[in-house]
């Protein structure tokens, strides 16, 4: 059956998404490092709603808001392929504000120690990200409703969304019955219902636009079926994401998210709606490579998060003499907490200076006790 693609004009298409996407990332990363100062400062509150009532958190609640309005927006006018591949410019943004927010003054010698990895990062993804928006896909259809349905029946989806299923049955059904939690798997989980999310964004934002327009689409049972799908494949797809946040660290669950989710959207975007198409391939090569040094750059980025924690008092409490005795993680074992979810640019709390307790030790030397068995019970009466 032939397709109908009527192509209007790319390159403006492209750069109006790319702007938008980029604007949007960067925007999402401000927003959620504006909710986690809130977040932090409100630390010691005793009300765990108190950040509710700041200023500070409903701003960046409304720039959020924005941001991903920017982000479906963009949807409609550049190809999956390369929206997907822009979520690198919110790690990066979010690397960049961290080191903002830290104000940390060191030597030029221990920041290069320490941040190295993440300046590679930094560079190997700004390089990526150009390689990939030069030589991204540059056609654009109009996503019409007849369009798209004609895209959903064709062989070549019909295939694709047969061995998505397959795939994804198989992989829950090891993930639930035989309790494999491990990350690739629960994160191969999320990018497999990422690349359905994807997919109908681009088909309802699509629609919505050429509405705006004045080309009613809204009317269409394919719209409803498209927004159905998309709400729901972003709430079980936020499920896997916090278990997976709950049972690793989340800095590498981001990195290896991104990968895999950009991996099975850019697959997704090509079979789909026939992206790549009129590309030759040297555009496809050079995109892939520019995917390739952002992957690389993401995975540096995220790597060098986590960072070394040297001290970590806890205090315990003398059962004989009634005092607060002050121990070293490096002496007594201690339960860590691995459940806090840390998001936007800042650091988690973990990696700052712990403060000094201002506890009075006034223990009686053990030396000084002597205990003669021919007396009896210890007394232990107070003077």
């Amino acid at each position: 059956m032939h397709i109908s693609r009527p192509y209007r004009s790319s390159y403006t298409d492209n750069l109006i998404g790319t702007l938008l996407a980029i604007f949007g990332n960067v925007l999402v990363s401000i927003s959620l490092s504006i909710q986690k100062y809130s977040h932090v400062k409100l630390a010691g509150s005793k009300d765990l709603r108190a950040f509710y009532h700041t200023k500070t958190w409903w701003s960046g609640f409304v720039l959020v808001c924005l941001g991903e309005l920017a982000n479906f927006v963009s949807y409609a006018f550049a190809p999956l392929a390369l929206i997907t591949a822009l979520n690198a410019v919110s790690v990066l943004t979010s690397s960049i504000l961290g080191l903002i927010f830290l104000r940390e003054k060191l030597k030029p010698r221990d920041f290069a120690k320490r941040y190295g990895l993440s300046f590679l990062g930094s560079i190997l993804t700004i390089g990526g990200t150009y390689l990939f928006v030069a030589f991204g896909p540059n056609s654009h259809e109009k996503l019409k409703a007849e369009n798209i349905v004609t895209h959903l029946v064709g062989w070549p989806v019909l295939l694709y969304m047969l061995l998505e299923i397959i795939t994804f049955c198989l992989l829950l059904y090891f993930y639930k019955r035989r309790q494999a939690n491990y990350l690739v798997i629960i994160l191969m989980l999320a990018a497999l219902l990422s690349s359905i999310t994807v997919i109908t964004v681009k088909a309802v934002s699509g629609m919505l636009v050429l509405t705006v327009e004045g080309a009613m689409q809204l009317d269409y049972p394919i719209f409803s079926v498209m927004f159905v799908c998309m709400v729901a494949s972003v709430v079980f797809q936020a499920k896997f994401l916090s278990q997976a946040c709950k049972l690793y660290d989340p800095s590498l669950v981001a990195g290896v998210n991104y990968i895999l989710s950009t991996i099975f959207a850019v697959v997704a975007g090509a079979v789909f709606y026939v992206e790549f198409k009129n590309e030759d391939i040297l555009h496809i090569c050079m995109f892939l490579l520019g995917s390739a040094f952002c992957f690389l750059g993401v995975f540096l980025i995220t790597k060098n998060r986590k960072r070394t924690k040297t001290f970590e008092p806890y205090v315990t409490m003398d059962m004989v003499n009634g005092v607060p005795t002050i121990h070293d993680k490096g002496l007594f074992v201690q339960q860590e907490n691995h459940g806090a979810f840390s998001y936007g640019a800042l650091v988690n709390n973990d990696g700052v200076a712990p403060a000094i307790l201002p506890v009075n030790l006034k223990q009686p030397p053990v030396d000084s006790i002597s205990i003669d068995p021919s007396f009896g019970p210890l007394d232990l009466k107070e003077d």
